[in-house]
C-alpha cells in the first residue's frame, strides 16, 4: 500500500500545534471558538484551498430539488439531472416523474417534462450529441411480509407453427393439478412455434414452442393461494386449436419478495431542444441496465431486471442511432445488473466485475475481455477479493490509449456488511493481463464516486463502509489519486455523506459535481428510515486556486479522427499537454462513457495544433471537452469539440 501524508494533513497538523499553543496561553479565549467555527475558518483559508480544494453546496430552488439518481453532462455545457420517481413509491403511484436541467455557467435550473419513470434506467452519449436513456421502473419492489397475493413468473407456450398468439392483461390461468387461478398483469405476445427438421434427411422432427413470459398474481389474498410445485395451467378465453396449443407452465407462485420490474421504453434527450424524444422500445424490459457505446456508434444494452422482476436472461440487444431501433445480438451473455462494461481500443469489451447486484453470486461476476462478435469471453485473473466487487467503481485511467483500469472499493453481494478498501489495477495492454492490488483507501468503501480530472488525477469521494450507509457508516473523505505514483492524497472533506444512488460528474470548468445518496437509515442505531439527500455539492480542485490557467481563445468546433485542429492561445509556450475528455453519464457510481484521450500537440507562437487519433474505438464519434494543461499542471476550461462520424 502506497500512502503518503497529504499537504492537507501537514497543514492541519501545523494549525493544530498553533491552536494548542494558544490554548495554553489563552484557554478562555480559545473556548469561545467552537470546533465547527474553527473548522470553517481553517478550510476557507486561501492556503488550505490551494492545497486541498474546497466544497460548496449548489444553491437549488426548493421547487427544483429532486432525488437525483442519474446525471449526464451535455455538449451544451448543461447537466441533465434525472430522478424519475426517485425511489419514492408515492411519486411512482402519482406518476410524478422528474428531470431538471442545470446550467453551471448561470446556475439556472429548468424543469424537464419526463414521460416515463426513468428511475434506474441506463444511459450513454450518442454520436450526434443526444443522450440515450433506456429502461426504468414498471413496478416497485414488495418485501416479503408486504406481499398479500401469491404471484410470480408464468411461461406461456404456443405449439402452433402457423400463428403467434396475444393474450390480454387480465387473462386467467388455472392449474390443472392445484386448481388455483392466477391473473396476468400485462398483455403478452407468444411467438409461433418453430418447425425443426433433421439436418441430414430433411424429415420433420417436432415443433419447438414459442414462449412468452408474464407476471401473474392470485385473484385473492392469503397463503392458501400459494403453490409449491410446477404445474401446467389452462388459459381462459381461448378457442379452437388454441385450447390445445397454448398453455402455461409455472414453478412456485408464492408470497415471496417481489423485485422491481423494468420497462422497455427508450428515449433520446435532445440537449438543444431540451426535451425527451421517444424512440422504439427495447425488445426486453430492463431495470438497472448498462448501456455501452460500441465502435460503430451503436449502443449495447445488457442486463437489468425484466418485466417479471428477474434478471434478463442474457438477451443483449443493440440500438442503432440512425434507425432508432433495437436488435438482439443473437448471443447470450449473463451479467449482474449495472455491469461496468467498457469499449476497448480493438473494439472488444472489458467487464471489470463492478456491478450493482441483483442476480446469482456465481453467475457473470468474473471480470474479463469479451468479443461481442464471437461471444468469446477471456477471464482475467489476479483479484485478491473477487467476492467484494459489488457496488465498486471502475475507471479507465488516463491516457485511454494505455487501457489501464482501476476498480475501487466495493463490497459483498446483496446486503452484506462487508466492504473493501482496495484499488485493483489491470493493464489490458499486456499479453496476459492480470489484476494486482494498488494503493488502498483508508477504509472499506462501498459506492465510491470517481471522476477523472483534466490534470490526469482522479477524484475519489464518498461511499460508505456498510450497505446503504447502515450504522452511520458514510465515508466523509475525498482523495486525489495519482496513477503515475499509484498513491492517494487526502484533500478537503465533503460536508455530506454519499452512498447508494450517488455519483459525480466532471464539469467543463474543471470542477466536479457530486449528487445523491439514499441511506437505509438516518441514525447509527438503524431505527429511523433514511431520507434521500437532495443537496448537491461542488468540489473545486486545488488547481483552480492557482494564480492563472491557460486559455484557448478560438478554434474549430469539429475535428475528424486523424485530423488536426489549430487553437489560438496566449499561453502556447507554457502548454505541455492536451486531451479530449468524453462527458460523463453516471448512475450508481457507474460511468462507462468516462475517458481521457491524449492528443499529439504542436506549438507555435500564438497557438497550438492538436491531432485526434484515428482509432474510432478509442475516440467514438460524439462531443468531447478539449483541455490543455500548462507546465504547472493547471488545466484550461474545456472547449467543446465534435468528433464526427
Amino acid at each position: 500500500m502506497k500512502y503518503r501524508p497529504s499537504r492537507r494533513t501537514r497543514r492541519m497538523a501545523i494549525s493544530t500545534a498553533v491552536v494548542l499553543a494558544l490554548a495554553g496561553a489563552n484557554g478562555p479565549w480559545l473556548y469561545r471558538f467552537s470546533t465547527e467555527r474553527y473548522h470553517e475558518y481553517a478550510i476557507n483559508k486561501p492556503e488550505y484551498k490551494a492545497a486541498n480544494g474546497h466544497w460548496d453546496f449548489l444553491d437549488i430552488p426548493s421547487e427544483l430539488r429532486i432525488n437525483t439518481i442519474h446525471a449526464a453532462l451535455l455538449h451544451t455545457g448543461k447537466v441533465l439531472l434525472v430522478a424519475g420517481s426517485g425511489n419514492n413509491q408515492k411519486n411512482f403511484d402519482a406518476k410524478s416523474f422528474r428531470s431538471v436541467l442545470w446550467d453551471p455557467k448561470t446556475n439556472a435550473f429548468k424543469n424537464i417534462p419526463t414521460p416515463k419513470d426513468m428511475f434506474c434506467s441506463g444511459h450513454t452519449q450518442l454520436p450526434d450529441g443526444k443522450l440515450l436513456i433506456a429502461g426504468g421502473t414498471k413496478r416497485y419492489e414488495k418485501l416479503k411480509g408486504d406481499v398479500t397475493k401469491a404471484g410470480g413468473l408464468m411461461i406461456v407456450h404456443n405449439e402452433d407453427p402457423d400463428k403467434p398468439v396475444t393474450l390480454p392483461a387480465g387473462t386467467r390461468f388455472t392449474g390443472k393439478d392445484n386448481g388455483r387461478t392466477f391473473v396476468s398483469k400485462d398483455p403478452v405476445l407468444i411467438e409461433k412455434a418453430t418447425k425443426v427438421f433433421d439436418r441430414n434427411t430433411g424429415a420433420f422432427l417436432r415443433n419447438d414452442p414459442g414462449l412468452g413470459r408474464i407476471y401473474v398474481e392470485a385473484q385473492k389474498s392469503g397463503t392458501k393461494y400459494e403453490t409449491g410445485t410446477e404445474d401446467n395451467y389452462r388459459i381462459a378465453g381461448l378457442s379452437g386449436s388454441d385450447t390445445r396449443n397454448v398453455y402455461g407452465i409455472a414453478q412456485k407462485l408464492a408470497l415471496d419478495k417481489k423485485d422491481f420490474q423494468g420497462i422497455r421504453e427508450a428515449f433520446e434527450f435532445d440537449p438543444v431542444a431540451e426535451k425527451y424524444i421517444t424512440v422504439d422500445p427495447m425488445n426486453e424490459a430492463r431495470w438497472y441496465p448498462t448501456l455501452t457505446t460500441l465502435k460503430d456508434g451503436k449502443v449495447l444494452a445488457l442486463s437489468g431486471l425484466d418485466e417479471i422482476g428477474q434478471i434478463v436472461p442474457g438477451k443483449d440487444e443493440v440500438y442503432d442511432p440512425e434507425t432508432k431501433t433495437w436488435e438482439y445480438t443473437g448471443i447470450v451473455r449473463k451479467f449482474p445488473t449495472y455491469p461496468a462494461v467498457f469499449l476497448l481500443n480493438d473494439g472488444k469489451l472489458f467487464y471489470s466485475g463492478s456491478n450493482a447486484g441483483y442476480g446469482p453470486a456465481d453467475v457473470g461476476r468474473a471480470p474479463g475481455v469479451w468479443d461481442l462478435a464471437t461471444n468469446e469471453f477471456t477471464k482475467i485473473p489476479g483479484l485478491s477479493d473477487p467476492d467484494k466487487l459489488e457496488t465498486s467503481a471502475t475507471v479507465r485511467l488516463p491516457p485511454a490509449q494505455d487501457e489501464k483500469f482501476m476498480v475501487i472499493g466495493g463490497g459483498g453481494v446483496g446486503e452484506s456488511e462487508e466492504s473493501s478498501e482496495k484499488s485493483r489495477l489491470v493493464d489490458l495492454g499486456q499479453k496476459k493481463p492480470r489484476f494486482a492490488d494498488g494503493a488502498s483507501l483508508a477504509e472499506g468503501t462501498r459506492y465510491p464516486s470517481a471522476s477523472l480530472l483534466p490534470d490526469d488525477s482522479l477524484l475519489v469521494t464518498g461511499g460508505s463502509n456498510d450497505y446503504r450507509g447502515r450504522g452511520g457508516s458514510d465515508v466523509l473523505q475525498a482523495r486525489l489519486y495519482d496513477a503515475k505514483s499509484d498513491s492517494y492524497e487526502r484533500v478537503a472533506d465533503p460536508a455530506v455523506g454519499r452512498n447508494y444512488h450517488s455519483g459525480s460528474v466532471l464539469l467543463p470548468d474543471g470542477r466536479v459535481m457530486i449528487f445523491g445518496s439514499d441511506s437505509l437509515y438516518s441514525d447509527k442505531a438503524n431505527t429511523r428510515p433514511g431520507t434521500f439527500e437532495q443537496r448537491i455539492e461542488i468540489y473545486t480542485p486545488p488547481y483552480l486556486y492557482r494564480d492563472s490557467r491557460p486559455e484557448l481563445t478560438a478554434g474549430p468546433a469539429s475535428i475528424a479522427r486523424g485530423g488536426k485542429g489549430l487553437f489560438t492561445t496566449r499561453h502556447a509556450s507554457s502548454i505541455t499537454s492536451a486531451k479530449l475528455m468524453r462527458p460523463g453519464a453516471v448512475t450508481h457510481v457507474t460511468d462507462t462513457d468516462q475517458r481521457s484521450v491524449a492528443l499529439e500537440l504542436e506549438k507555435s507562437a500564438d497557438g497550438i495544433t492538436v491531432k485526434v487519433p484515428r482509432n474510432r474505438a478509442l475516440v467514438p464519434s460524439g462531443w468531447y471537452m478539449l483541455f490543455v494543461t500548462d507546465d504547472k499542471g493547471t488545466p484550461s476550461e474545456g472547449t467543446w469539440v465534435e468528433v464526427p462520424e
